[in-house]
Order: C-alpha cells, then structure tokens, then sequence
C-alpha cells in the first residue's frame, strides 16, 4: 500500500534542504534576535501573495511561514482571525483575474508552535497578478517585478509548460525503475520511501485509494521509456565535413543512439558522446598524440541542458548530437521559452525558468543541474578558460541548438608564441601564464589568478615556482616597490604589474637566480554593510590600515546592475585578516560601518 507524505513530513524536508527556486521562508517577527517583534499581519499577507505569485508565474512552489532563512522554526503566533486573513492571503491579495492555480493554505502543527503551509504550482492560463496589479516572478532564490511581456506565452508553450506535469492513465509505480527512484530518494533523506519521495517531488499524488503518476515520473524513471514517450533518446551523427550531405555525397561516418529514461540517459549518452571529443593524430616527432577538441565540462552541459529543457511534448523527434569537422551540434526539440531571449543567454544574465520544471527540479535534487542558467554561464566559462572561442546559441520555431567550435580565441601570432613553448611540455595553467606574457607585457599576480581560475593560494605559489625553475617567469618589480606602488595608486597589490616571461630562447639559458616565490597566504573575508555607491579602490583604501589589501571585489546584482551590498576582500596575510575581523564594525566607509568575518567558500553538491 503506498504511503501517504503527511504535511509535517514535508515541512520537515524543506527545512533540512532549505530555501530554493522552489521553496521560500518567511518569518512572523522582524527586529534583531535579542528583540524579536511581531510583524503587522498585513505585511505578512502581501509577502504570502507576492511570493505564491512569483512561483506561479515561475515553476510552481511552497511557502512556510513561521520559518527564519536559515531553517530556523519561530512559529507564528496570532490570533485564529489572523490566521484565517492570512490563509485568505492567496485569494484576497490577487487579482481577480489571475486566480492562482490549485492554491493551498493550511495551519500546522509543528515543533510546539503553529506554522503557515502554502504551496501552488505552475501556472499556464494567466500571467498572474498580486491585487494591485503587479506582476512577480521567482528568479534563483528571489521574488522581483517582471514586465508582463517577458512571461506571456503562445498556446503551444503552454501545452509544452504542461506536458511532465500530466497524470497519465494507467501507469502506476510498477511501471518505474524502483530501484533508479530509491537511489533518488537516498539522495534527497536518507531513509525516505519510494511513495514519499515521488510526492516530495511532485512526481505523484495518492488520494487515499489510488496512486497517481505524473509524465515527468515516467519520463524519468520508466523500466520501459518507449511505452511512455517514442523519443526519450540521444542520436549522435559523425558528419565528415563542415556540412551535412546526401545522395552521392552522403557523408556521416556513423550513426548511433540510445534510448532510455532521462536519469539513465543523461550517463549513456555522455558515454556515447565522448570518444569524439578528442582526436588523435601523427605529429611531427612521428608519435601518435591525443588532442583534445572540446573540453568535456562544456559539453556535458550542454547535452544536460538540451535532455532537461527539450520540448518533451514533440515526440516525434529526439535530441541531436552532430559532430562536424570544425564544430560539435547539440540540437533539441522546441524552441526557448518566450519568456528568454536568446540575447539574455548570450549575455550571461541566467535563464531562471525550465520548461519541465519537475524534470529540472529532480535533476537540481541529485546533483546534474545547479541554480537554473548556471549551466549557461558555465559553458561560457569553461569554453573561455581553455581559449576556445565562445558557444553559439540558436533558436527556431522548431528546435534550440547549442554550438562549440574547437578553434582558438588568440590570433595566430599569440599561438605560434605559445607553441614555441612546447619542448618545455607545459600543463595548461602553465600555457595561460605564458600567454600573458606575450610581447612583453608585465603580468600582475591578479591577471594569473584570473586567468587560470586559481581558488587556493598553495597552487598559485606552486605555479610561479614551476615556471621560475623552468626559467620562464622571472619578477620585474620586487614586492616591496610593488606594495608601495599599490598605496600610491590606491589599488590592490595583487593588480600590480610585477613578472614577466622569458622568451623560449632565453628560457633555455641556465639561470641563476636568488629570486623567491610569493610568499603571500592570500586569505578572504566578507565584508558586509558596505554602501551602495562605494567603489573597489575606497574599499582598498579604508582597509589597508590594517594591512596589504591584495584584492577586493564589490558583486553586482546579475538583474539590476546595482552593488549588492557586499564584498571580498583579501589580505596579503592571514594575520592581517584575523586582525580585520577582530575590528569588525569598527572600520567606517562614507559613514556606514563595514562588519567584517571569515569567508566561507561556498558548498556545492558533486555531480
């Protein structure tokens, strides 16, 4: 007999996961901890509205008042007429017009105190609107204005909106993979049940006498993927050419694909996929070498991409992956949400919206995907990183296609510069540092930092060091005319210019040298309060009384283009910034107190 997820269970879950594209907290109290007040319940019922309008307006989602941010339960004591005006909140504080699709609001008893559960799914018939006529959408973790242009959409998104959220007749949970759906179910609470998980998920509901299965289940769990859907699959076409060719010039070398649910899928394509990202070939010192074309991150998003936010309502057509001479194609069925443009994509600003949102939200839960566009942007990084040029993105009435090219983004001198290393066997992070150093150009460590994506101050000491016994990098500026240059100009000490690289020719020379690596243990902090109008280098300047600023970096909002009221900062020394976090709050800058603490890399779920 399947079992059934009670409310509590649910609440419990949110808490343990936290906030996300599809869930939101909200407290009862305002104020600092020591002095917690109760908030005016009509503030509470527009923070209800707007955000179950947001999630409407998005991929669908819960909200628990009574819950602080960071998953801690305070409750919210009102009284039962309170309570109702807020349950009420739903409908009252939206528009008329807009009602919310399949709306819930119930009180909760949890943990010795009362919470509010709201949760609403995804909206397709309206463009919904809080009472006053403003429109909301949930992007990431946040609720912000959006035109209503932006989320209008034709009738053939909606049916595709719509498809993995149908119930299908006459499947039940026999015709999933159990034990694919158990090893999910780990991943999301240790223990949990198949049943509870498929309705954690929203992939299925139990009424109390049957257990309903939603498409996006089957799409991505089925024993049997054709029975559900004749184009779950992946077909690869080697194409010998820079175009596709028939008749007497047919030219793909082969064509091969796999059929099967989306998780499974997702692992045998990428195996079907990547032999052809590399490419062996007879070199000039007549040994076979491997090269690699494409760098596999980078592709691996974008099959991911294209298995999660195809049109899965086409089921005539499957995904495509071509792999031309000159560049690799992955093309999948229907077009990009009318609410993204593809000039946002190519922009970097993120896509926070899925298709098949349940699909996507079950792929976030075991680890393929992140926040939504991060894959995106990651693509874009990566492709950059190994100085390829950037991905092309397309998009038909019929199809969406993602485009990399295994052509360099330096010009031929840049190349043939670097390839003049090659007798020195260098890794890749090495051949960044020298492609700095083209036509003399004095290097500062920010640039190799940057260049190479160096997190850990160990690894970029080991870098210099390699190069500086290879005879390659050698220091133009000492660190202390580096560190007085830096107050001279108000900038970071890590901007300076201070290396430089050695021709190969020169390399070769033996060098004798009493030159010292960078000693530095670059350490980070946070910075919070700072405002809004403040720059980097006032920032540099109000800290550097307290030791040698390396860096600092003020975010910036990916939506507004405003400061986000935040920033890292590090110091040339860990003792510098134990001292800066000791004066926390004591340090002013243009009169707001900057509150200073350890910086605490952000934890990421492995794939």
């Amino acid at each position: 007999m399947p079992e059934a997820l009670k409310l509590s269970e649910r609440i419990d879950i949110a808490v343990q996961v936290g906030e996300s594209h599809f869930r939101e907290f909200k407290s009862a109290y305002e104020g600092p901890p020591a002095a917690k007040q109760a908030r005016d319940w009509k503030d509470i019922a527009r923070d209800i509205a707007d955000t179950l309008v947001a999630f409407a307006n998005a991929d669908g989602g819960e909200l628990i008042v009574g819950v602080e941010d960071d998953g801690t339960v305070t409750g919210i004591d009102r009284p039962d007429e309170v309570v109702e005006k807020l349950l009420d909140a739903p409908r009252t504080r939206v528009h008329t017009d807009t009602p919310l699709p399949t709306p819930s609001g119930t009180r909760v008893a949890y943990r010795g105190t009362t919470v509010l559960f709201f949760s609403t799914s995804k909206g397709a018939e309206f463009i919904y609107l809080t009472s006053d006529g403003r429109c909301l959408q949930r992007k990431d973790r946040d609720t912000v204005p959006v035109a209503t242009e932006r989320i209008s959409f034709s009738r053939a998104e909606v049916t595709s909106r719509q498809y993995d959220r149908a119930f299908v007749d006459g499947a039940d949970i026999a015709d999933l993979d159990l034990t694919l759906v158990s090893h999910v179910a780990e991943s999301v609470s240790k223990g949990m049940s198949v049943e509870k998980c498929l309705q954690h998920l929203q992939l299925a509901e139990f009424d109390g006498t049957r257990f309903r299965l939603r498409r996006s289940a089957l799409l991505l769990f089925a024993s049997n993927p054709p029975r559900w859907h004749p184009r779950s699959q992946v077909r690869l076409l080697h194409i010998d050419g820079t175009e596709m060719r028939t008749g007497d010039d047919f030219n793909i070398v082969s064509d091969e694909e796999t059929t099967d649910n989306i998780l499974t899928l997702i692992e045998s394509s990428w195996e079907l996929l990547r032999p052809h990202l590399t490419e062996t070939r007879f070199s000039k010192d007549a040994l076979f070498r491997t090269q690699i074309l494409y760098p596999e991150l980078a592709c691996r998003e974008a099959l991911i991409n294209a298995i999660a936010h195809r049109d899965y309502s086409i089921e005539g057509r499957g995904i495509e992956l071509r792999v031309f001479s000159d560049r690799l194609e992955v093309v999948s069925p229907g077009a990009i949400l009318s609410s993204i443009a593809v000039k946002d994509l190519l922009q970097l600003r993120g896509a926070h919206e899925s298709r098949n949102s349940l699909i996507s939200r079950v792929l976030r839960e075991v680890g393929y995907m992140r926040e939504l566009g991060e894959g995106i942007r990651r693509m874009f990084d990566v492709m950059s990183q190994s100085d390829l040029a950037a991905p092309e993105i397309r998009s038909t009435g019929s199809e969406f296609s993602i485009t990399l090219h295994h052509k360099s983004i330096y010009p031929p001198e840049v190349k043939i510069w670097v390839d003049s290393f090659d007798e020195f066997q260098l890794t890749r992070d090495e051949q960044a540092v020298v492609r700095l150093g083209y036509d003399g150009h004095v290097i500062s460590p920010l640039e190799i930092w940057r260049a190479v994506g160096i997190v850990d101050t160990d690894y970029y000491r080991q870098l210099l060091e390699s190069l500086r016994q290879k005879g390659i990098l050698t220091r133009k500026v000492d660190a202390y005319t580096a560190f007085q240059v830096s107050k001279q100009r108000r900038i970071s000490k890590k901007a300076v210019p201070q290396f430089v690289v050695l021709s190969a020719k020169e390399a070769r020379r033996p060098i004798v040298t009493t030159e010292t690596t960078d000693t530095s243990d670059y350490t980070k902090v946070f910075v919070a309060n700072i405002p809004s109008d403040a720059t980097e280098s006032e920032l540099v300047e109000a800290l550097s009384e307290l030791g040698t600023v390396a860096d600092a970096s003020i975010p910036q909002n990916r939506e507004t283009g405003r400061p986000r009221g935040f920033a890292f900062v590090e110091f040339e020394h860990s003792v510098e910034a134990d001292r800066a976090i000791h004066v926390s709050g004591q340090i002013v800058l243009r009169g707001r107190k900057l509150y200073i603490q350890k910086y605490e890399p952000p934890t990421s779920r492995p794939r």
